[in-house]
């Protein structure tokens, strides 16, 4: 069925794009091979949902930034290996060997360069391979092979152990090979050998990603969470923050069945947005088996997440910031009613709207939202009003960002505070910037 996450919060998370300033997949993209980087994009594109699965793939880079292993392969080399390996392949030994000698005869009369980039493509397989050898015996031992990930250590070593293979790796590359043994060799690693040639290819990528990330979280100080079966329907991680802002706050949280709704106040500019936008990733994150930015994180596996953040209008379907948001909560609200197990997060519920409108829209649907136990739900609001009328609501837990005033300016904790603000600085800070004095 795979995760359920649509566009819209991918893109107010800054989830995805190679190229997106401040995305969280460029902050992981370190990788060395393009291989690697289709990979890493199709782990971030299909968050796992399987909790074994989520919890060995953590342990997996867990082992490696633990070892703390370099990627030990020659990118240029590799480009090579996966070109001569793509072209070619099903013809006999004989076409083979005749096609080599017309493409070595026509490199010494004309320029031709496909005779030397036949050369150059064997050599880069065996110039691999036997890095590949080298790699698995300076990792023999550690908790990379005594781990999860032991079993495809193993299997690789026995594909490298094949004796054609064994014979090839040692072949010394800087001696010119007889015609006969390059062709021998050029049509087993292209027909019979060529699965296994992708396969190391593909070990070499997926080591890419371990290393890349692994040496990210080390870096940044991430930690591991704890996937738990999705029917516990629990959320608790200590020192949680945004993984791409650095120097940021850390924050608690903790949801469960019997409290599965977060009802957040705060000012304008307080944080509750970055706040829910931490959430949001660190549990994509999670899901993902990756590293999170957090100290501790324990979590329910979930069937999907769903955000209505940034909500603007869409005037090609005629419709009005107000009307969005409803649509919105329309979609949220027939995602959590089909049974799935999800994280819902709303940021100031119908801001489009007058207030007395938004205080009644907000309060009926955070309270219909408490009544679904196997979902988890972050709401914010300005309309502290809303917080006051919910107390005594069952499955709800009030939180705010405060704001400490200096004098007549406001500065920011960022820091969750169990409770409902008292903070109403609207209007001292539209002094402060002296806008009715302009106007007078």
């Amino acid at each position: 069925m795979g995760f359920n996450i649509d566009k819209q919060t991918l893109q107010e998370l800054n989830l995805l794009g190679k190229f997106k300033s401040g995305s969280v997949y460029g902050l992981f993209n370190k990788v060395e091979t393009s291989g690697g980087e289709h990979l890493l994009s199709n782990m971030f594109q299909h968050p796992l949902e399987e909790v074994t699965a989520i919890n060995e793939r953590s342990a997996i880079f867990q082992s490696f930034e633990k070892t703390g292993t370099k990627f030990p392969f020659d990118v240029q080399q590799l480009g090579l290996m996966n070109d001569y390996l793509d072209p070619d392949a099903g013809k006999n030994k004989l076409l083979t060997l005749t096609d080599l000698f017309v493409k070595k005869i026509l490199a010494m009369l004309t320029r031709d360069e496909r005779y030397k980039k036949i050369i150059q493509g064997l050599q880069a397989v065996i110039v691999t391979l036997s890095k590949c050898h080298q790699f698995l015996s300076t990792i023999r031992g550690t908790d990379i092979c005594t781990g999860v990930f032991g079993s495809r250590i193993k299997a690789i070593e026995l594909l490298l152990s094949e004796p054609k293979l064994e014979a090839l790796r040692l072949i010394d590359i800087y001696k010119t090979l007889p015609l006969t043994v390059l062709a021998n060799y050029d049509h087993l690693l292209k027909n019979g050998l060529r699965k296994q040639m992708k396969e190391v290819l593909t070990f070499i990528y997926e080591l890419d990603v371990y290393i890349a990330v692994s040496s990210v979280s080390k870096e940044k100080d991430f930690s591991y969470a704890k996937a738990l079966p999705g029917e516990d329907n629990l959320l608790e991680v200590t020192g949680l923050y945004h993984p791409c802002i650095n120097g940021a706050v850390g924050n608690p949280l903790s949801l469960h069945r019997k409290s599965n709704v977060l009802f957040l106040t705060g000012a304008n500019m307080a944080g509750k947005s970055t706040l829910m936008k931490s959430i949001g990733i660190n549990l994509y994150l999670a899901q993902m088996g990756f590293p999170v930015a957090a100290k501790e994180m324990r979590f329910s596996v979930r069937e999907g997440l769903y955000s209505s953040i940034n909500v603007s209008d869409n005037i090609s379907e005629g419709y009005s910031h107000f009307y969005a948001e409803v649509i919105r909560v329309k979609q949220a609200a027939e995602a959590a009613a089909s049974g799935q197990r999800l994280l819902l997060m709303f940021d100031e519920l119908f801001k489009g709207t007058n207030v007395k409108d938004a205080y009644d829209g907000t309060l009926a649907v955070t309270q219909a939202f408490a009544e679904y136990e196997e979902c988890l739900f972050i709401v914010s609001t300005h309309i502290i009003e809303v917080g006051e009328a919910l107390q005594g609501t069952s499955n709800i837990l009030f939180g705010y960002m405060p704001t400490i005033m200096d004098g007549n300016h406001p500065h920011y904790t960022y820091q969750l505070t169990e409770g409902i603000t008292e903070d109403r600085q609207g209007m001292l800070i539209i002094q402060n910037e002296g806008i009715l004095e302009l106007l007078q």
